[in-house]
């Protein structure tokens, strides 16, 4: 037999209770049968069965199991590549502390939200990198977006073609993937212009693959100034360059994969409805198997608990005899 629970200090406080009273209580009987000189043996009936139910308590509180079953355990989940824009437009703060902070805080909600999956991050601007490839690990995945910086990536411009394609190879490696069949997703997260030439083709490939791809768009209407090492960034006239969200081509390629748009904005948040919309993604099978259980059997020594005290509350017994 396997206890699920010990003799903890609340247990023990009730035995030492029940047991003092009830020793309190059967040599205040016994003195007065021995005055009255009659029979008190039917103290000890009360007593047994009262000491047997209380005991029953005890015994199902702390959660015996035994017998053995069969319980299949299935491993069920999703595979998610997540590329992040770090063009120093990130760095604009229309949305505080800024848009790139404001990433990182909420793609560490979607890692919490899907830890049971395997998550892989790529950055880019005109060229994409790996920063995490995917895995199961949420405490180094949350380690590598802390990191990201817009200085870890060349700022030429935004290109969603490398980033996409990318993504697509990590996400359909066969030699990282667990079962061949599984629901595979991209979201992509920018706050500009797709200036790439080869987007379409790869968005083409991303949509026959049957990959759901999601973007999201962080930034404003008006815009801001975008913060460098050397001050406030400028155009070639000396003036102060204002980045504005243009979510257009993030529109567009997700309407090309029949996948969704999301924003960030001063006025809204989508990150919840990213979550849910991907939560309602089935995940594929990875791997069941067979492992032998024991069973909780608390409620039979609970059950028959019961039924003592209400034979002992509708019975009622002289506990002396004259």
């Amino acid at each position: 037999m396997v206890w699920s629970g010990t003799l903890g200090t609340l247990e023990i406080i009730f035995i030492f209770l029940f047991s003092l009273f009830y020793i309190g209580y059967m040599i205040r009987a016994i003195r007065a049968a021995r005055a009255l000189r009659s029979s008190y043996r039917r103290v000890f009936y009360k007593v047994l069965l009262r000491t047997t139910y209380f005991g029953l308590f005890i015994v199902a509180l702390m959660g015996p199991s035994f017998g053995q079953s069969k319980k299949e355990i299935k491993s069920v989940g999703k595979d998610i590549m997540i590329c992040v824009d770090l063009s120093q437009s990130m760095n604009a703060f229309d949305i505080q502390p800024s848009r790139l902070e404001k990433i990182k805080f909420e793609l560490k909600e979607i890692v919490k939200e899907f830890n049971s999956d395997r998550i892989g991050l790529i950055m880019f601007s005109n060229e994409a990198y790996v920063q995490c490839p995917l895995t199961y690990d949420k405490s180094a995945l949350n380690l590598f977006i802390e990191t990201l910086n817009t200085s870890l990536v060349p700022n030429t411009g935004t290109d969603f073609g490398p980033a996409l394609g990318m993504a697509l190879e990590k996400i359909t490696d066969e030699e990282s993937s667990v079962t061949r069949q599984k629901s595979k997703i991209i979201i992509l997260i920018s706050d500009g212009e797709d200036f790439g030439e080869n987007t379409e083709s790869i968005a083409k490939k991303v949509e026959e693959e049957g990959i759901k791809l999601f973007t999201l768009g962080i930034g404003t209407s008006h815009g801001s100034k975008i913060m460098t090492q050397r001050g406030f960034k400028k155009d070639n006239q000396g003036k102060d360059v204002i980045s504005r969200l243009n979510p257009t081509s993030l529109m567009q390629l997700a309407k090309s994969t029949n996948g969704k748009y999301f924003e960030i904005n001063d006025k809204q948040n989508d990150v919840e409805k990213l979550i849910n919309t991907i939560g309602d993604i089935e995940g594929e099978l990875r791997d069941a198997k067979q492992v032998d259980v024991s069973s909780n059997k608390y409620f039979y020594f609970l059950g028959l608990a019961l039924i003592l005290m209400l034979v002992d509350a509708l019975i009622k017994t002289k506990t002396m005899t004259i």
